[in-house]
């Protein structure tokens, strides 16, 4: 395996322990803030070094060898505190004076604590009768991609692989950030409006945890594609179950127990120092 530790300089000590804890053959400086032991073994010894690691705000990951982004076939992505910086929900809710008491619920959500479903009922019913026109404020004012999305999210349609946006948020900024940035796919939950008004419920059945993983097992039968050839970026409990559906799972910025359950945890760096894991890159 490849040891890729990335994000900022790395003390000379601390590598010299990682390197006597992993067994790296060689340690090749990358792009700046990177560093790659190649033929390293996780172990023990290395795993009771990761505190300090991510006291040095470190990234870290293992990564098999001669591995390239092109092996992949489809990429996807939360929308929510993943693909974007805020949680548009709890943005709405500024709006109509309540984003402390819906935020709350996000939270509890995000940790597993109340199911995904019940917890967006909780809060929808607090934004009946916000002005629909709101809407298109959050998406204007306060949406903005996470550092790095743009430049994975290109590089992995340059390496030809499909991209798709699986979200338990809303349509209307799934479907602007699909066409705005070109992703292939995109589902997540229709709000209801009635006279220019939200009424407090979504269209439909609810795109919940368990939807996310259907839809992402659909895609990849429908694009011919194996398990291990899906990337799944997430960021709470909500995602646990689509990137149990990937062969490689992402949690970015993400809670404890996601980042338990995940293949590589991106703590500190930007969604694009993913694309550092890879041969090709």
């Amino acid at each position: 395996m490849n040891l890729i530790i990335q994000g900022g300089a790395l003390p000379t000590f601390l590598l010299e322990r990682i390197v006597a804890a992993t067994g790296a053959g060689t340690v090749e400086p990358s792009p700046p803030q990177v560093v790659r032991l190649r033929q390293a073994t996780r172990t023990a010894e290395f795993d009771a070094l990761i505190p300090m690691i991510e006291a040095e705000k470190l990234d870290w990951a293992f990564s098999p060898v001669g591995k390239k982004l092109s092996d992949y076939g489809l990429i996807c992505f939360d929308m929510d505190s993943t693909l974007i910086t805020i949680e548009c929900i709890d943005e709405l809710a500024d709006f109509a004076g309540k984003k402390e008491e819906v935020s709350a619920v996000t939270e509890a959500a995000m940790r597993g604590e109340i199911d995904y479903s019940e917890s967006l009922r909780r809060r929808l019913a607090l934004l009946a009768g916000l002005d629909a026109r709101v809407l298109a404020r959050v998406f204007g004012e306060r949406l903005l991609l996470s550092p790095g999305a743009r430049e994975l999210l290109e590089a992995c349609q340059n390496a030809g692989l499909r991209t798709a946006i699986l979200s338990g948020g809303f349509t209307y900024f799934t479907e602007r950030l699909r066409i705005e940035l070109g992703f292939d796919f995109a589902t997540s939950n229709e709000l209801e409006i009635s006279g220019g008004k939200l009424t407090g419920r979504v269209v439909g059945d609810i795109v919940d945890a368990a939807a996310k993983a259907h839809h992402l097992a659909r895609l990849t039968d429908e694009l011919g594609l194996k398990k291990d050839q899906v990337i799944a970026c997430g960021d709470g409990a909500n995602d646990l179950l689509m990137m149990a559906q990937s062969g490689l799972s992402v949690a970015y910025r993400a809670k404890p127990a996601t980042r338990a359950k995940a293949d590589v945890a991106i703590n500190f760096g930007g969604l694009d120092a993913l694309l550092k894991l890879f041969d090709d890159e």
